[in-house]
């Protein structure tokens, strides 16, 4: 059993993250970035652009000011990566592709699709067959590109009833029929997988069974140290079909390691689980081999994205207000929690006005019990700054909320 305290495992999982600081790094190229969304496991992405991308944001996050052609470079030349869902729909490691094409394969049968949705699949067999055929004859091409005749219209709640073409294409996608080829001007264009994956990707046709235990290795890897609870809500979110079992054949091969997190002689409630390829790390941080480091994090980053995990390691109540109305808003519409070492201990409120070159911040929120000192706020600052600079911002504006104690250092 291996002991932790609660910060030694947040500064595991900060490091694990890429979030801790380093020596002098070099300027990121697509190696660096490929490296970070391997450890991470993948990169949600998300429409909400009111800064950026969010999957932008947390390799900026991590790597500092970066080229996005390198990850278009890994997306649509290179193909070292792709688009498919993980714990959402995410940008995944075309090395991986074995574990997602397990899910493929559930959804190209019955499994996990609503009755609805399975009549409706069946009725439009027609639309099927021509929107396959369109991009056999013609390569890549957007929804709007396909006839949108359906024998019975897609029907929901939601914002996607009526939208038959597009409903189509999610469950060829689904099913790994097709891809996303590429973007431009906020369209993907479609194309049919075979002539998206590169000739070397894996195509092992995994079992159940050995696709959990990837996935939970990579899963508890990216996390440093974990439940099963935790586990689940990571990467394959809610994929781990007998993840009890999993984890008692990886521990009983030596693969993970029981751990425990002790907070003033009390042990906190559950079976929490560290890689053995990790205790290395570890020891180095229990050795004092840690360098404090401010960043700001994407409402969608992976260190948070689980948010009672995200409450548990750091004290830290972080729900998504986008949808909340503007009145009713508490810290503001795009949030971005500040990380300072090995806390959490703020969130800024920013938009990026693209057209003026104007990064403003509305506001900037410190935790309770935040640190006050001008070493701290200039922290602060010069991420906001770093973030500008990515962003291509000529300036940054502040507004009025602003914490006294940290005022002096955004002037």
């Amino acid at each position: 059993m291996i002991t932790l305290t609660p910060a030694l495992a947040r500064r595991l999982a900060i490091a694990r993250q890429h979030l801790a600081a380093g020596g002098a790094r070099p300027p990121p190229g697509p190696d660096n970035l490929l490296e970070v969304v391997r450890d991470l496991g993948c990169l949600q992405i998300d429409p909400t652009s009111m800064v950026a991308r969010s999957h932008l944001l947390v390799l900026w996050s991590r790597l500092g000011a970066y080229d996005p052609a390198h990850l278009d470079q890994l997306l649509w030349k290179d193909r070292r990566l792709f688009e498919y869902w993980a714990h959402a729909a995410s940008i995944v490691l075309t090395e991986d592709y074995p574990i997602h094409n397990y899910r493929m394969r559930l959804n190209a049968g019955k499994i996990g699709w609503s009755k609805n949705t399975q009549a409706w699949f069946t009725k439009n067999e027609p639309l099927r067959r021509r929107i396959l055929s369109q991009l056999r004859r013609r390569g890549p091409a957007r929804s709007r590109d396909f006839d949108s005749d359906a024998v019975t219209g897609w029907y929901s709640s939601g914002w996607t009833s009526g939208r038959n073409v597009s409903q189509m294409l999610y469950i060829l996608w689904a099913q790994g029929k097709i891809m996303v080829a590429g973007r431009s001007g906020g369209h993907k264009y479609w194309d049919l997988s075979e002539r998206c994956l590169p000739d070397w990707t894996p195509r092992e046709r995994l079992n159940e069974y050995d696709v959990v235990r990837r996935a939970t290795e990579k899963s508890l890897r990216a996390l440093g140290v974990a439940t099963a609870k935790q586990i689940k809500q990571h990467f394959t979110r809610n994929r781990y079909f007998k993840l009890p079992h999993r984890l008692a054949d990886l521990e009983s091969e030596g693969s993970i390691v029981r751990a425990e997190i002790c907070h003033e002689g009390r042990a906190w409630p559950g079976e929490w689980y560290m890689h053995a390829d990790d205790i290395p790390t570890l020891e180095r941080l229990q050795n004092g081999d840690w360098t404090p480091r401010t960043t700001l994090l994407s409402p969608f980053d992976n260190l948070i994205c689980d948010r009672d995990r995200t409450e548990q390691f750091f004290d830290f109540h972080f729900r998504l207000e986008i949808y909340t109305p503007p009145a009713k808003r508490k810290y503001g519409f795009f949030v971005m929690p500040i990380l300072c070492g090995d806390r959490l201990i703020g969130r800024v409120d920013p938009v990026m006005d693209r057209e003026r070159g104007r990064l403003t911040i509305n506001a900037v929120h410190a935790q309770p019990g935040a640190p006050e000192d001008r070493e701290t706020a200039q922290g602060i600052a010069n991420a906001i700054e770093d973030l500008g600079a990515f962003l291509g911002a000529t300036e940054i504006l502040y507004g009025k909320r602003v914490p006294k104690r940290w005022r002096q250092a955004f002037q």
